[in-house]
């Protein structure tokens, strides 16, 4: 929307609140963002500033000689639309550029908005590069008072530094001392909320804290409903944009929740919230606004608008086409409205709705303000005394040729009064004058509702003055008619303790969980007491119960299935020991050394059944016998697989003619000697273990249960009584590998290798896992190592005799057994 002058303002407003982006193919050029949901709000704010250039045109007094134009942009709410808008509006929007030198007045020397935060400070930063000065009505993002990031920005609206402080006002006058924040999640909420918790610090706390989700998260959104409803708060701050607060209030309704809401000046006027659907949840919501004004003649200007065929001006079209609900294109109206064509002569005089309302005019107040600040600018830049200048030389700046910095200077300079009698003046950040009016939603007689002006906070005023309020004209909604008690928590749940926070009152902590283990005796508590060696904390913390006692036990699914495969390892040698002592005179037992896989066998079935002394409650008889018989057994079972090796080793090497007497070292009675002695040094390691640090039974009450378990006594005797085992187990492995290479028909040594891989590899991962298991769980591992070792030297060692004994007896012969040809 544009009108041409010898100089032209810039606008940016939100007129549509939603931007459709057209698909990319990156095939084609892009066409432009599609905007709707048209908000006749905005465009009121639009048409002020219309409306405020041509009254200055008229005015005599002000900029005589001079035609002030404007171009005006809808940024559609969308950061990108806005961003672009701007750039357009600083630098024009012709293909081609006449003047090689880029010098002369620029296309607008100013611009009013963006009524957006997070917008402004975008634009900003590109503007203030080239000190074109910007006015936003509506931006209060504290962070745009920095000077140096953002030297070329203004505001006719007060920060919401100053908001805050007016909130804290509201707070501290109703001794509301225990409330619930939102914000929206952008700079204007995420800064607003910053201030607000400094500010509050001083003689109240925030109950709960949440940001609202950017994308309308439906989840996120009842996620935050729950929060308000669990808190023992019943006043809730909001500082939020409309759009972002929609959805929380939709579910606000959807749920049925009644709270004290106090609204920030983003939404506190806006008629979204001012429905017949909403108004059981927000009646009696109190808000800060920014201050109501009066413009002479706005109305009749509004109404005079009337659409032309400027392509120009399409946003007079969209206005028309949303106000009658018409399309000015035919096709387009049998679509979309029924066939209602607009013919441009509908009157507007006959609507009645936001946009011809002007008995409530803030924002539109202030982008008139902001219009008059950089025409009062304009008009002292032109009345310069030349030789009286404020530029290099006192010069002034030439009227021919106006540049956005000179302008700038006398914007930061400008102090006027609207005809309302408002003074209007920047300080030195660029911020107004903050005063606010407090408003209050009142239920109407007819349904509906309306927010009312029931006070002002005016921070130029001394401080025992700064709030003035009308407290009879307060509609609350409660059934009491009487503002609610929101004061600090004087107690915390069951189960937490209090963290009084240094520098804040006293009624300000937070709650904090006590530890496992102990508990808060009192809701005034201030620590957390620990609960008795043998009892531990309840599930709410609130008092001490009898720990669980627990040990590997029979009864449960663990101990059953480890026992079960227990006595099956037994039963499986005691098979294979029928086995053997069956066909003890046929050549694979006897070329097997008989005796010695008896033995093995024999200690095998020890080993598997002294895993039962690990399951079952630890007593003094079996938390001795557990280690000691594991070790012998173990260490008879290796050293007897030892013996067997170094036999099988001897046979081979005794048929060589330079080894005939190697035998003699290796008969029966050097074999059970050799036997006996490696046990004996066995023997003694227990023996001593046991005579001076014994395994007990201990219970151990560390954690949230009693687990009985054998403490090893001595770790030096537990370590000892594994490395003796585990020297015996690598000596057997070398031995086997070193004779693999025997006849391929005779594969004792290779048996033996893999028997004694599986051995070492399942003990070298039984330390890590030993160490790390908790309570029972490090006996099951115990057991298990015991099991899948025992399991593996007797399937490795066994199972391919067993194979042949019973499976195929035509190789359990002594040719076969040599690898001598079969006669057929």
């Amino acid at each position: 929307m544009q009108q041409e002058g010898d100089i032209v303002l810039g606008g940016l407003f939100e007129v549509n609140l939603l931007t459709v982006f057209p698909e990319l193919s990156f095939r084609t050029e892009p066409e432009q963002p599609w905007c709707h949901k048209f908000d006749v709000e905005g465009f009121q704010a639009a048409q002020t500033m219309a409306f405020a250039i041509e009254e200055i045109n008229r005015n005599p007094n002000l900029l005589p000689n001079v035609t002030l134009g404007y171009r005006i942009y809808d940024n559609c709410v969308k950061l990108g639309v806005a961003f672009r808008a701007a750039t357009s509006l600083i630098s024009g929007t012709e293909s081609s550029i006449s003047n090689l030198n880029c010098s002369g007045t620029p296309p607008v020397l100013a611009i009013v908005g963006d009524p957006g935060s997070t917008h402004s400070i975008a634009i900003s930063n590109v503007l203030g590069l080239f000190r074109v000065p910007m006015v936003s009505f509506f931006a209060t993002c504290s962070c745009l008072s920095d000077r140096r990031r953002y030297p070329s920005f203004f505001r006719t609206i007060p920060s919401d530094a100053f908001q805050v402080r007016a909130m804290v006002h509201i707070l501290k006058r109703f001794g509301w001392t225990w409330v619930g924040l939102i914000v929206s999640n952008d700079d204007y909420g995420i800064n607003a909320a910053q201030s607000f918790h400094q500010d509050i610090s001083e003689f109240g706390c925030v109950a709960f804290y949440e940001i609202l989700p950017k994308d309308n998260d439906i989840t996120e959104i009842r996620r935050i409903m729950g929060v308000i409803q669990r808190s023992t708060s019943s006043v809730v701050v909001l500082f939020s944009t409309a759009s972002y607060l929609l959805p929380l209030m939709d579910e606000v309704a959807q749920q049925n929740v009644t709270r004290q809401w106090i609204a920030s000046e983003a939404w506190s006027t806006s008629p979204m919230f001012l429905t017949p659907r909403l108004l059981p949840f927000l009646k009696g919501t109190l808000g800060i606004a920014i201050r109501r004004g009066e413009i002479e003649g706005l109305r009749e200007f509004l109404l005079s608008l009337q659409p032309d065929n400027d392509p120009n001006n399409g946003l007079l079209k969209k206005f028309w086409e949303h106000m009658f609900d018409c399309r000015f294109k035919a096709e387009e109206a049998e679509i979309q409205t029924e066939g209602r064509v607009c013919t441009g002569n509908e009157d507007l005089t006959a609507t009645d709705n936001a946009y011809s309302d002007v008995s409530e005019l803030r924002p539109s107040y202030n982008v008139y303000k902001a219009v008059y600040a950089l025409a009062h600018a304009l008009h002292n830049l032109l009345n310069c005394v030349p030789g009286q200048g404020p530029f290099t030389g006192h010069n002034c700046a030439s009227h021919h040729d106006i540049q956005p910095w000179q302008l700038l200077h006398y914007l930061q300079n400008v102090n006027f009064t609207t005809t309302f009698g408002d003074q209007v003046s920047f300080d030195e950040n660029g911020d107004a004058l903050a005063i606010y009016d407090i408003m209050n939603f009142h239920a109407m007689p007819d349904g509906t509702m309306r927010a009312r002006t029931v006070g002002v906070i005016d921070e130029s005023q001394p401080s025992d003055k700064v709030l003035s309020l009308d407290e009879e004209k307060i509609f609350w909604n409660f059934k009491s008619n009487s503002p609610p008690r929101s004061v600090c928590s004087e107690s915390c749940s069951p189960g937490t303790r209090k963290a009084i926070k240094k520098g804040r009152p006293v009624c300000c902590f937070d709650c904090i969980a006590c530890a496992d283990g102990e508990i808060s005796k009192t809701a005034d508590s201030v620590e957390c007491f620990r609960c008795p060696e043998e009892f531990w904390s309840s599930p709410e913390k609130d008092q001490c119960v009898l720990k669980e006692v627990e040990f590997l036990s029979y009864e449960d699914a663990l101990g059953i299935s480890l026992s079960t495969a227990s006595l099956f390892g037994a039963c499986a040698c005691a098979g294979v020991l029928a086995v053997f002592a069956h066909h003890r005179h046929t050549p694979v037992v006897r070329s097997n050394n008989s005796e010695l896989s008896f033995l093995i066998l024999m200690s095998l079935k020890l080993c598997f059944l002294c895993a039962l002394l690990f399951i079952g409650q630890p007593r003094l008889w079996t938390c001795q016998l557990r280690h000691a018989v594991f070790g012998i057994s173990f260490v008879l079972c290796v050293s007897s697989i030892l013996v067997k090796t170094m036999v099988v080793v001897a046979v081979f090497k005794a048929s060589r003619p330079e080894s005939q007497g190697a035998m003699k070292w290796f008969g029966a009675p050097q074999q059970r000697g050799s036997v006996l002695i490696l046990t004996a040094f066995q023997v003694v390691i227990c023996a001593v273990w046991l005579s001076t640090a014994s395994p007990a039974p201990h219970k151990n009450t560390q954690s949230s249960k009693i687990v009985f378990e054998c403490a090893v006594g001595s770790m030096a005797g537990f370590a000892t009584l594994l490395g003796y085992i585990g020297l015996l187990a690598a000596v057997s492995f070398l031995l086997a590998f070193l004779a693999r290479n025997l006849p391929d028909s005779f594969n004792e040594a290779k048996f033996i290798t893999f028997s004694m891989l599986i051995f070492c590899a399942v003990w070298i991962a039984f330390i890590p896992a030993y160490v790390s298991s908790p309570g029972k769980y490090a006996d099951a591992v115990e057991i298990f190592a015991i099991l899948a070792s025992s399991f593996g030297l007797l399937i490795s060692i066994f199972a391919p005799k067993c194979y042949i004994i019973l499976l195929h007896p035509e190789r359990n012969t002594k040719k076969a057994i040599m690898g001598q040809p079969q006669a057929k």
